[in-house]
């Protein structure tokens, strides 16, 4: 049996984090319940204390094809290296330089939202085929494969 899943990111600025990998994904952010124009104004009717309404967030993919992504604020900041990351694939079909140059032009845009670089490893085929680690705005790592 098949199990519907959502990942789950622990951050320290869900709000942020949401609209970062909103943009990474094409995915949207959830929409608020319905009856409600606005996540504030839900918030604000449960009666959730506006300090907490940043506490968490989601995203949801545009078609409706692909897992809820959830973002919660912890207390804690990251400190080492993730043991399960997303490998983002932005360059499904390609090879060799070209490849590579897409990952380029996607890892230049992700850096304008603020992510940053963390190492490039080339093609050496025929294991390897290529990819770009990044680290989203908070440190977490992910790749571009």
């Amino acid at each position: 049996m098949t199990r519907e899943f959502q990942v789950t990111f622990d951050c320290a600025d869900p709000a942020a984090q949401a609209g970062f990998w909103a943009e990474v994904l094409g995915y949207q952010l959830e929409a608020p319940p319905e009856g409600f124009e606005t996540w504030p104004d839900a918030l604000k009717a449960f009666g959730v204390p506006e300090d907490q309404w940043n506490s968490r967030s989601a995203l949801r993919p545009v078609d409706g094809d692909g897992p809820r992504i959830f973002f919660q604020r912890v207390p804690e900041g990251k400190t080492v290296k993730n043991r399960v990351h997303l490998d983002v694939r932005v360059a499904p079909g390609l090879t060799g330089d070209e490849r590579m140059a897409a990952f380029e032009a996607e890892a230049t845009r992700l850096e304008a939202l603020g992510a940053t670089r963390a190492y490039r490893v080339d093609p050496e085929p025929p294991l390897e085929s290529g990819f770009i680690t990044m680290r989203d705005p908070e440190g977490n790592e992910f790749c571009l494969d």
